[in-house]
């Protein structure tokens, strides 16, 4: 069994527990499990990767906020999550909590268990589903994932998947 640790170092978001793993990456790793999110730290960590870098100081720019470079539907959509001491109605309580990193996981966990679906038809819903929802939304994830962002999707879960040494299928 894979310990669970999340490591929060200069404000970035580095989460370490394995993942659900693509099936067509090769490995298995969606046996590994421990926490009651639909979203895996591990997976958590390759979404906001692909998605900005995981670079802390990214802000709002435009309609999107914070290093899941989260929009206000989405967010919405997630229950509005606020950090503490916040209220929903707060007219900054949005860029508030995407531009901080727990607050941002937990919109993103919010916003999978609203849409968490099998996005690829391969009978699992699996970090590869949950970052096709981030990038695609909920209504749109069975269209095609922009190559850039699925690369790095795939080469982060192959990365995290030699290192809880999951690279084998399970049977």
């Amino acid at each position: 069994m894979v310990s669970q640790r999340t490591l929060m170092a200069g404000g970035w978001l580095v989460g370490i527990v394995a993942l659900a793993m693509l099936s067509h990456v090769g490995a298995d790793v969606s046996h590994i499990v421990g926490q009651e999110n639909p979203v895996t730290d591990a997976c958590l960590s390759c979404i906001c990767e692909a998605s900005s870098g995981c670079d802390a100081s990214v802000r709002c720019a435009g309609d999107v906020c914070g290093m899941f470079r989260i929009t206000w539907a989405y967010w919405s959509d997630a229950g509005k999550p606020v950090q503490s001491g916040d209220s929903p109605d707060s007219q900054n309580a949005y860029a508030n909590c995407t531009n901080e990193p727990y607050c941002a996981a937990r919109t993103v966990q919010g916003y999978m268990r609203k849409f968490g679906q099998d996005c690829n038809g391969d009978g699992v819903i699996d970090c590869f589903d949950h970052a096709i929802i981030h990038k695609l939304g909920g209504y749109n994830c069975k269209n095609q994932v922009p190559i850039v962002y699925q690369s790095k999707i795939d080469e982060c879960i192959q990365r995290k998947a030699i290192e809880y040494g999951a690279n084998q299928p399970q049977q």
